[in-house]
């Protein structure tokens, strides 16, 4: 861990971001796993600020009884949790209301990803933290890697774990600052051996699943980049260009295959997130797919993928259409779109567009206009 002299220079920047705008600024510490000590720094930078004279508290925070990390609570307001009465159960949440009225101006939310409580305002905290910012509150958060919606499946097959608390792409987009917390896997797991992340008795389960090093180190391969992203996002956005280049637009072309559909929007985000672009879901619907044809569990998954899009921050389209080449080829130059997204060719949609001449026409009109197809695995 670093001493709290050594966040004195961040803690200085962000303080600076913090004076520059009504709307509030926003600072993300993320990190490869539990235990890697995310609310830690947090709560060091917190006792920094408030020696800078910053009205700094307490929304929601999570020690995990970890002894270093408790030990950092003291000295700091805090602002008392609510209590609901859920399904039998004395729960407590965040109090959204309450620190919006106290109006701080600085708070701590920690567990970006987590889901509310049902009959809260918002149903996840990430909500709760975009009307924080709306407000003018500044918010210092922190999420682990696995959280982040566009990998999804690629956490699981790492972990062997579904995660079901997540993340859009677009709120990491809104931080004005994201801050890895970094750990070789062999401190990593020296710590946890040495009971400072979970109770002693949960150490050799930890060791045998989530906590190996082939594992570690593949997510932490992710947060780096996910940081470098970040920042390479940044400096296209805040440092002038001499030539300016074509702005970047993806469309991702779903069909009513669900499992497909899925990886399509998940990998477009991320692409879209890579180059901070905006990006679009096509879904053409063919008179076979309408209403009284298409089964209805394979309608409830299309209206969840494109809700999935929405949520991710994708403009959704849905055209009825026969000539679905056609349509993607009109679209795409209606919206400029440079970088087409499709499945793998076994996948029908592909098998469509193959079956008709019109796929060569698609192909030239990319080449004409400088577009880019991009075929998902």
């Amino acid at each position: 861990m670093k001493r709290e002299d050594d966040t004195a220079g961040p803690v200085k920047n962000f303080l600076e971001l913090v004076k520059r705008s009504r709307r509030g600024k926003f600072k993300v510490y993320i990190g490869m796993s539990a235990g890697v000590g995310k609310t830690y720094r947090m709560l060091q930078e917190a006792h920094t600020l408030l020696k800078s004279g910053i009205q700094i508290q307490i929304g929601y925070i999570e020690t995990h009884n970890r002894a270093e990390t408790h030990a950092l609570l003291e000295g700091i307001p805090v602002i008392a949790r609510r209590k609901i009465f859920y399904k039998g159960k004395e729960l407590e949440e965040m109090d959204l209301n309450t620190i919006l009225n106290i109006h701080p101006e600085l708070v701590i939310v920690d567990e970006l990803a987590h889901s509310n409580i049902g009959g809260s305002k918002n149903a996840k905290r990430w909500q709760d933290v975009a009307d924080l910012l709306d407000a003018g509150i500044s918010v210092i958060s922190a999420v682990n890697i696995q959280h982040l919606e566009s990998m999804n499946e690629e956490i699981e097959k790492i972990t062997g774990i579904a995660v079901t608390e997540r993340i859009p792409d677009k709120i990491l987009e809104m931080a004005d600052e994201i801050v890895n917390i970094d750990l070789t896997a062999d401190e990593l797991i020296d710590r946890l051996k040495a009971g400072k992340i979970y109770d002693p008795m949960k150490v050799e389960t930890a060791l045998r699943n989530f906590f190996q090093p082939e594992r570690i180190l593949q997510l932490r391969e992710l947060a780096l980049k996910e940081v470098a992203h970040h920042l390479e996002r940044k400096i296209n956005i805040e440092v002038p260009k001499q030539v300016k280049l074509r702005p970047e637009k993806f469309m991702a072309c779903i069909s009513t295959n669900h499992s497909t559909a899925k990886v399509i929007i998940r990998k477009t985000a991320r692409l879209a997130s890579y180059y901070h672009s905006p990006w679009l879901v096509l879904y053409v619907q063919r008179s076979a797919e309408n209403g009284n044809n298409i089964k209805l569990d394979l309608q409830r998954h299309l209206i969840n993928n494109l809700k999935l899009a929405t949520e991710m921050g994708a403009e959704v389209l849905k055209i009825k259409s026969d000539d679905v080449t056609a349509t993607i080829a009109r679209i795409a130059a209606a919206k400029e779109i440079t970088t087409i997204c499709i499945g793998r060719p076994h996948f029908s949609l592909f098998q469509i567009m193959m079956k008709t001449s019109i796929f060569n026409q698609l192909l030239r009109q990319i080449a004409e206009t400088e577009t880019d197809l991009v075929i998902l695995s």
